[in-house]
């Protein structure tokens, strides 16, 4: 690779890392939206509909502006609109009007489309053909370590302050109540505002720096969108897409509700050594911190078990194949949302926050099977699979209405189904099957 391909590359990780920590800081909103607009579960899901529906209705757009206008502005443009998504909180949170904040999520996610229609043939084709899945594998790394490092200060910053249930609101005098929603509006406006700046600061250097003009050259034109969705691989990777990242946004935004749920902060004043895990992750005692807090320090270990999964799952790849390997991964995570419907305190715990572990090749492996036999409309079915990434707008509220009816811990039943789909694409799923065309 070539030093001004490696300093592409370089630049590039900055967006890998950069929307693996929105997405998951924006899972910090639900527990605080839930709290300032006194919201149901079901309304709260609502924040992920919002969010990955501008997959769903910007991704092949996303595609057409960028063939126009190149990867660099393209990259330029998508900053801005996340830049701006983020700015819209500020008033949002400030006249507490929820819709504001669902046209903002929005906003935030379109921009983000933007960047990852695009990113992965970028870094796949920034150099040596040879090594494109190890430059691949080592940017989406970068995506891991943000989804790692955004509990810990979404654990600071949004869930910092003590949240009140709805008793206690309740018994607020109306001044007090006021000032109550105030402050939870900067709890949630601050974050946001710095994100803002830091994204207008990465567009200005995109906007200056020279990168190379490879996606341009590279793409193929004679594809058809027809001729992908013939393929029985395309068809099934996409509602397996769906369903996966369905199921990973469902148990990632439900953790710290699950959690406070189970009584997450009892369970660790009963344990010297997770209060110890706390404390280190914290940075302060176990008293210091308000359950909500507290909570979501523990989903530290639900995203960083899918960027250590992610290495692992890279080496055991290069001998066991990718499609037998999907299938055990999605098993475990039957097995172990089965293991979660059954017990409690520390076994509920763990058993939920281990499917991070096993959620980490399951993207990339259904995404490389169902394009694998496509050829000159592997683009097409590219597109096609980033749209079933709206799969993550659907499965949330879906899960939030199981949970008002049944509880959270029953609703797990949503994401076991998902990941058991997925076992059986890794099975027999993928095999292609060309259906003829009328």
């Amino acid at each position: 690779m070539s030093t001004s391909t490696r300093h592409a590359f370089a630049i590039i990780t900055v967006l890998f890392f950069m929307w693996g920590f929105i997405t998951v800081l924006v899972d910090a909103l639900i527990p605080r939206l839930r709290d300032v607009f006194e919201l149901s579960y079901f309304q709260a899901g609502l924040v992920q509909f919002a969010f990955f529906t501008a997959y769903a209705m910007v991704s092949i757009p996303s595609g057409y502006l960028i063939s126009r206008i190149g990867y660099q502005k393209g990259a330029v443009v998508g900053l801005s609109v996340m830049a701006l998504g983020c700015l819209l909180f500020y008033p949002a949170a400030a006249f507490r009007i929820f819709e504001w904040f669902l046209l903002a999520l929005f906003v935030l996610a379109s921009g983000m489309t933007v960047l990852q229609v695009a990113a992965n043939p970028y870094v796949a084709a920034l150099g040596d053909p040879h090594r494109a899945a190890s430059r691949l594998n080592l940017a989406q790394a970068f995506n891991s370590l943000g989804t790692t490092l955004a509990p810990l200060v979404s654990a600071a910053f949004i869930l910092s302050s003590q949240v009140l249930d709805a008793e206690a609101i309740a018994a607020l005098g109306g001044d007090a109540k006021e000032a109550y929603f105030a402050a939870e509006a900067v709890a949630v406006q601050q974050p946001f505002a710095i994100l803002a700046a830091v994204l207008i600061l990465v567009a200005g250097v995109f906007a200056w720096v020279r990168l190379p003009r490879i996606l341009e050259t590279t793409t193929d034109r004679s594809g058809s969108y027809r001729a992908a969705w013939s393929h029985r691989s395309l068809r099934l990777g996409a509602i397996g897409i769906f369903v996966y990242v369905g199921a990973e946004v469902t148990i990632g935004s439900y953790l710290v509700n699950y959690f406070l749920h189970l009584d997450i902060r009892a369970l660790v004043l009963r344990s010297e050594g997770m209060a110890t895990i706390a404390r280190f992750l914290a940075g302060n005692g176990v008293s210091e911190l308000g359950p909500a807090q507290l909570a979501g320090t523990f989903v530290f270990f639900y995203w960083g078990g899918a960027m250590v999964g992610r290495f692992i799952g890279s080496w055991l790849q290069t001998w066991i194949h990718p499609a037998r390997l999907l299938a055990v991964f999605a098993s475990v995570n039957v097995a172990l949302l089965g293991v979660n419907l059954i017990s409690g305190g520390w076994l509920a715990v763990w058993s939920v926050l281990a499917i991070g572990l096993f959620n980490s090749i399951l993207f990339p492996t259904i995404f490389t099977l169902a394009i694998q036999h496509l050829g000159p409309h592997a683009a097409q079915g590219s597109g096609i699979l980033c749209t079933a990434i709206v799969g993550g707008a659907v499965v949330p509220p879906l899960y939030g209405a199981l949970a008002d009816a049944t509880g959270l811990q029953t609703a797990f039943l949503l994401p076991l189904l998902c990941y058991l789909f997925i076992a059986y694409y890794g099975i027999g799923g993928y095999h292609d099957r060309i259906q003829p065309e009328s």
